[in-house]
Parts: structure tokens; sequence; C-alpha cells
């Protein structure tokens, strides 16, 4: 299985980007989802997650009220759904999955970069 995430690039403060995460591979229903940051010069960071079977989600705080996660079920993907970005969003985003609720994030996308000018 691999992921891909796509849907990053170069935006205003303000502004909003849609990012995208999709599975390749042999059937995957992974038990959770993930979007993680890392800033240059910074650790990689939480940012939201969404669990398969029910849809709950999680965000960080610094995403609450600006951010979105959701699943597309039908085309195995999940999208996270940014908006009012802020410099401080800049980084490279990765989105990661579980399989089980046992295990850690076992599978990650590439990565793919966000960069918000002030």
């Amino acid at each position: 299985v691999q992921l891909q995430a796509s849907g990053g690039g170069l935006v205003q403060t303000g502004g909003s980007l849609r990012l995208s995460c999709a599975a390749s591979g042999r059937i995957f229903k992974p038990y959770r989802v993930a979007w993680f940051r890392q800033a240059p010069g910074k650790e990689r960071e939480f940012v939201a997650a969404i669990t398969g079977s029910t849809n709950i989600t999680y965000y960080h705080d610094s995403a609450k009220g600006r951010f979105t996660i959701s699943g597309d079920n039908a085309n195995d993907t999940v999208v996270l759904q940014m908006n009012s970005l802020r410099p401080e969003d800049t980084a490279v985003y990765y989105c990661a999955a579980q399989r089980s609720h046992l295990s850690a994030y076992d599978y990650w996308g590439q990565g793919t970069l966000v960069t918000v000018s002030s």
C-alpha cells in the first residue's frame, strides 16, 4: 500500500488549500488516517486525524476551527481542508495511516509542501 499526498502549494495569508491523501495498491481500510507536518528546523507534529469506522476526528489546537479532515470512502481518500492559513502553517504535510488501533502509523505518504506567504 502506498499513500500519495497532494494539494500543496503557495497561498497568501488567509487563503485556503485542500490536501488529499490517496491510497494505492491493494484494498486498504485503515483504522485511522492522520496528517502531520514538519516545518524547517522543527520536529514533525500532529495536525489532524480521522478514525475510519466512526469518523471521529481529532485536531491539534492550532488546527481547530480552521482545518477540517474528512474521508471519502468511495475514493479511498482523506481530505484536509485548510482555511485561514497563516505563515506558521508553512511546512511539508504528510499523511499517515494506522492499520489497527494497536499499531503505530505504519504507512506514510511522501509529503506535500504548503507555503503561506505573509
